[in-house]
């Protein structure tokens, strides 16, 4: 069974901001909701020692922010965004090799500095490989 995100009321806006102003770097952040909703995607520092151009990483202690975020609002923690600065919303093998299961990854490209597509991924329960998911809300407005 394919799984479904949507994306609530401004979250796809915010997504595509992050990107931009991040850009040529990766943003990267935590979605927050509730049910497959997302309501609020919730910005979080790149802090990879990699190199924010090419890599995303959250912190452990950004991932408890965000964990506790969710709980002060009443919703839970459903995944992560990043952008791929000139690059496809397709996940990468860095990607997977650092996700995590049960959660969503939001992927936007960011072409020139200019939003473009935006997907959105799901760890497969074999841990191989990712599945793409259906994404709704006001993923096609730009």
């Amino acid at each position: 069974m394919t799984s479904r995100l949507t994306l609530g009321p401004g979250v796809a806006d915010a997504i595509r901001a992050h990107g931009r102003e991040a850009y040529p770097h990766e943003c990267c952040g935590a979605m927050l909701g509730r049910d497959g909703e997302v309501i609020e995607a919730w910005a979080l520092p790149n802090t990879t020692e990699e190199g924010p151009r090419r890599r995303f990483l959250v912190r452990p202690a950004d991932y408890r922010a965000a964990e506790e975020r969710a709980r002060r609002h009443g919703v839970e923690l459903l995944g992560f965004y990043h952008s791929h600065p000139d690059h496809p919303a397709r996940p990468s093998q860095y990607d997977l090799d650092h996700a995590w299961p049960v959660f969503s990854y939001v992927i936007l490209s960011v072409l020139d500095g200019r939003p473009g597509e935006m997907t959105s991924w799901r760890l497969s329960d074999d841990r191989d490989r990712f599945e793409e998911e259906i994404l709704d809300g006001e993923v096609l407005r730009s």
